[in-house]
């Protein structure tokens, strides 16, 4: 993907930026990039990047599926101790070779940023496969790097799961979301359990988003989510939750419900 075009000008607006803020960073798999800088260091901006960037690309719904697979994070920060300028950098594996354009928009200069720790199936390539026939937009290339501010887009701070769902969009197929802990094999078992019973037993589309709840405690607090596995149906509506090992397959179709009668 070619960015000189763009570098020019995200270095020119980055070289005004407050010397202490966080930075969250969302790619697309065709490499265009939406990102925000943030003095305030908000924990939500991810809702946030995902809302632009359906509104942006015209999606049918937020893609957090690409969260946090698809992320980098830096931060910035004065060290009470020394009073030195202290300065953190993640990236997720999919988009390390986006290093220079990170550096371009956070103003870094040559920072080289580390690899975000990660389990496999948050951003596993054949699951994502799965989404590029209903977000074909995410796969092309537009050169795309748009800084989002805070006051542009509307993401409401309610227990209730944040839900996009335009109404000129008549959406089919389901939105899930599987919250895991801290026991990889465990998950691993959870999520080929679940792919199987999906795959078998429903016809429509679906976006499942494996959630860790201790990288993400106000994902799971929105989500009224206290133990794990804890699978949440968010679309359609009724929101609704089976709490488990998600062995029992009747359950887990009850709570589903069916789209296709």
């Amino acid at each position: 993907m070619n960015y000189r075009a763009k570098f020019k000008e995200t270095k020119n607006s980055a070289a005004s930026l407050p010397q202490v803020f966080k930075g969250i960073a969302l790619f697309t798999p065709g490499g265009d990039l939406i990102y925000c800088i943030d003095p305030s260091k908000h924990s939500r901006w991810h809702l946030h990047l995902c809302a632009a960037l359906q509104e942006r690309l015209g999606l049918p719904e937020p893609p957090h599926f690409l969260v946090p697979g698809y992320t980098a994070t830096i931060d910035r920060w004065i060290d009470p101790y020394t009073q030195q300028l202290r300065i953190s950098a993640e990236a997720h594996a999919p988009v390390l070779r986006h290093q220079a354009l990170l550096n371009a928009v956070f103003n870094t200069g040559d920072l080289v940023w580390q690899a975000a720790p990660w389990l496999e199936q948050l951003c596993n390539p054949m699951v994502l496969a799965t989404y590029r026939s209903q977000f074909p937009q995410l796969w092309e290339e537009r050169d795309l790097v748009m800084r989002v501010e805070r006051t542009g887009i509307d993401v409401p701070a309610s227990a209730e799961p944040v839900i996009f769902v335009p109404e000129r969009v008549e959406t089919k197929g389901y939105i899930l979301r599987l919250f895991v802990g801290k026991n990889k094999a465990a998950t691993e078992r959870t999520l080929e359990r679940l792919h199987q019973l999906l795959e078998r037993a429903i016809s429509c589309p679906y976006t499942l988003k494996v959630i860790d709840i201790f990288k993400h405690p106000e994902q799971a607090e929105a989500d009224q989510v206290s133990a794990t596995p804890t699978l949440v149906k968010v679309w359609p509506r009724p929101v609704r939750r089976i709490v488990g090992e998600l062995e029992n397959a009747g359950e887990i179709l009850r709570v589903l419900g069916s789209l296709d009668s």
